[in-house]
This record gives structure tokens, C-alpha cells and sequence, in this order.
């Protein structure tokens, strides 16, 4: 009897992470897969280069969760760039056509492997302070846990339910809360959402080679600028997410592995794979599982998951396009709302660096964009440059007759 008690136990608690990992692969999916092919259209590729593109970058993202987090035993998470297809959509198409972005794509890729490869680079990078990483995870978070009030707002029949849901969950089995949320989340979508007619008669995707062709024109314009952008806006808060949830990461390997994923990407019409963010706090985070150490088979269902919605792009793509994008955003931000207590907790309590620490929140929060580089990025490099001359301002010397 207390065999079988000890192994329910074990299924419910492995059930946590699973159902963490699930919601972060929708949420991450559901919220920019519509992005990520306006912009590879845009950019002059074709509806099949374009499908091929999302196809490759679901499989290269779903292999580097399963193998990354199961080997190391850490909730690493891996998404697409969504703010490198932001910026995609606004370039439009180079001289070269599609095979000159598929080889900006490859330069991008490299000089991600290279970042990885120069390790001075890798710790200037992996060197921030922890009061400013939590408190651009709060930022980042913020607009997140805000969807669930704008959805009650917006949508109170199909928000309410959801909400009482988690409100119940977390006064009887707290634990659960945010599973019950998802479960309400999957009844409602199934039973409001009507697919359009045909949906169910397409066709599986397939990978489209593409021969990447290297354009000065598609390397500056593209190139150089999404590796920054994917390197301030995606890397460096991905690494700020995990240290702000307590796992230092050696991020250098981490770099190489998805700069070679998006090296292979490219030659499918696929942009760049890197370190997951916002939806790295879900896995990461304490609606994951309480204990640290049982949080890494989250990602490990995300790759799943993205394995899933990439080989069945076509039914996922249309029942998600077909359902209230801010339904699923506010689910994710229930399942958030832990994660932001923690890091803003985390961000307030030195004294010291609390300013900078809110500086950079207030930053982050903004959701600006300067030169193409996001409010993650500023609001990081700002809330540095003010502690450090914080810092300063205490050791200078004192001045003739102070005492």
C-alpha cells in the first residue's frame, strides 16, 4: 500500500513539469508562429519555403529541449527568435531573393557559434548581476501577467472560468492550481473554437532545401543585425531568466549548439534557434515543480510538444490562429505570477542595487525598441551603467575637509 502510495506520488509530481512544458510550447507556438511566417513571406520566400522554414526551426528547437535538459538535468528551454522575425518583417526582400536571407541566416549562425567559441565574449555576457536578471525577468513578465485581468476585461465568459479555476486550485491544491487552469483552458478553447471548413484535409509539411547565397547587401541588412538581435533580445534575458530562478548555466556550450541548430535551419529557409525567455520562466519557474531539481522534464515536454505542432503544423496552426490569442496569453500569465513575485522579490532586496534594479524593470517593461534591439537589452545595459556608477560614487575619495 505504501508502494503504490509512494508511485502516485511520483506520477503527479512528474505530471507538474509535463503540463509546465506543454503550456510554454503552446503559449511560445501560439503567440508568433503567425509572425514567423508574415516575416519569411515578406522577406521574398514562397508559402511552401515559408512552411518549410517554421517546420525546420520546430524540430531544431524541440530536439535541443529533449537533449539538452535531459542530459544535464536542468530546465534549459530553446525557442525561435521572435524578435529576429520582428525585425525580418520590417527588412523586406534583399537583392538575392530568399537564398540571400538563407544566407544571412548562415552568417547569423556562425557569429552565434563564434560568441560561443570566444570565451571572454561567453563571460562577459553570462556576468550579470542578480538583483538587475530579476529584475529584467520581472519586466519581461510583467506585460505577460497582465492578460489574465485584460481577458476577464475583454472576454469575461471565456476568461472567468479559467480564472475561478486557478483561484480554486490555489486554495485547495495550490500544487495544481495551474494545471486545473490549463484543463479549463483546453475545455473552453474546444468548445468556443470552430475550425475553418477543410482544415483537417491538408497536407503534412515538409522541409523545402534551400542554397544559401552570401549578398553584402543580405549580410548587413540581415545578417549582422539579427545576431545582435537575437543575441540581445533572446540570449542574454534567457540567461537572466535561468539565473534569476537559481541555475547558472556555462553558457558558451549553449551558444555553439544553437548557433550549429540554426546553421542547419538555414539551408531549410529556418531563422535562428536560441535560448528561450519569457517562456523559460514557466519552465524554470516554480509552477514547474516546487523542487528544483524535478523542473527539467518540463522542457523535455516542450520539445515534445514542438515536435508535435511542427510535423502537424497545419491542424495546430489553424485551430490556434482560429482561437482569442488572449485566452492562451492568459493562462500563461496565471502560470507567471509566482515567477514575477520571485524576481521582483529578488530585484528589491539589496538596497543598493534596488534603483538600478527598477530602472531596468521600468525599462524592460516599456517594451521599446531602439535601432531594432528590444526593451530587454536597454533596460539591462541601464540598469548596469546606474550601479555601476552607483558603485563608484561609494568608492571615490573624499574630498579636503570632510570628515
Amino acid at each position: 500500500m505504501q508502494t503504490e502510495a509512494t508511485l502516485a506520488v511520483g506520477r503527479r509530481e512528474f505530471l507538474q513539469p509535463i503540463m509546465a512544458g506543454a503550456l510554454a510550447a503552446v503559449v511560445g507556438y501560439a503567440s508568433t508562429f503567425t509572425l514567423v511566417l508574415a516575416a519569411l513571406t515578406a522577406a521574398g520566400a514562397s508559402p511552401q519555403q515559408a512552411g518549410s522554414g517554421l517546420f525546420s526551426v520546430c524540430l531544431a528547437i524541440g530536439v535541443l529541449n529533449i537533449v539538452v535538459s535531459s542530459r544535464l538535468k536542468l530546465p534549459v528551454s530553446f525557442a525561435w527568435s521572435t524578435p529576429g522575425v520582428a525585425f525580418l518583417l520590417t527588412v523586406g526582400e534583399p537583392t538575392g531573393g530568399f537564398p540571400a536571407v538563407a544566407g544571412a541566416f548562415l552568417v547569423a549562425a556562425g557569429l552565434i557559434v563564434l560568441t560561443g567559441l570566444i570565451k571572454p565574449l561567453a563571460r562577459l555576457i553570462a556576468a550579470i548581476p542578480a538583483a538587475i536578471a530579476n529584475a529584467m525577468l520581472a519586466g519581461m513578465l510583467l506585460t505577460l501577467c497582465l492578460a489574465p485581468i485584460n481577458a476577464v476585461a475583454e472576454m469575461p465568459l471565456l476568461a472567468l472560468p479559467i480564472l475561478l479555476a486557478w483561484v480554486i486550485g490555489l486554495r485547495f491544491a495550490k500544487r495544481y492550481a495551474v494545471p486545473i487552469a490549463v484543463v479549463v483552458t483546453g475545455i473552453v478553447l474546444a468548445t468556443t473554437t470552430h475550425l475553418p471548413p477543410g482544415t483537417l484535409d491538408g497536407t503534412w509539411p515538409s522541409l523545402v532545401p534551400v542554397m544559401p547565397v552570401f549578398t553584402l547587401d543580405a549580410i548587413i541588412r540581415i545578417g549582422l543585425p539579427l545576431y545582435v538581435v537575437t543575441m540581445a533580445s533572446q540570449n542574454l534575458p534567457g540567461l537572466a531568466v535561468m539565473k534569476a530562478n537559481g541555475f547558472e548555466l556555462a553558457p558558451a556550450p549553449l551558444f555553439v549548439m544553437t548557433g550549429l541548430a540554426s546553421a542547419v535551419t538555414a539551408f531549410f529557409g529556418g531563422h535562428t534557434s536560441n535560448l528561450a525567455a519569457i517562456t523559460a520562466a514557466i519552465c524554470a519557474g516554480p509552477e514547474a515543480h516546487p523542487e528544483k531539481s524535478k523542473r527539467w522534464p518540463a522542457p523535455v515536454a516542450a520539445g515534445v510538444c514542438y515536435l508535435f505542432l511542427g510535423a502537424a503544423a497545419s491542424l495546430a496552426a489553424a485551430f490556434i490562429a482560429a482561437s482569442p490569442p488572449l485566452l492562451i496569453q492568459a493562462v500563461a500569465g496565471l502560470a507567471l505570477l509566482s515567477s514575477l513575485a520571485a524576481a521582483l522579490s529578488g530585484a528589491l532586496v539589496i538596497e543598493e542595487s534596488r534603483l538600478p534594479a527598477i530602472f531596468t524593470f521600468v525599462t524592460t517593461a516599456s517594451g521599446i525598441t531602439i535601432v531594432g534591439v528590444g526593451a530587454p537589452f536597454w533596460g539591462l545595459v541601464g540598469g548596469i551603467a546606474i550601479l555601476i556608477l552607483l558603485r563608484l560614487g561609494i568608492a571615490l575619495p573624499k574630498g579636503p575637509g570632510a570628515k
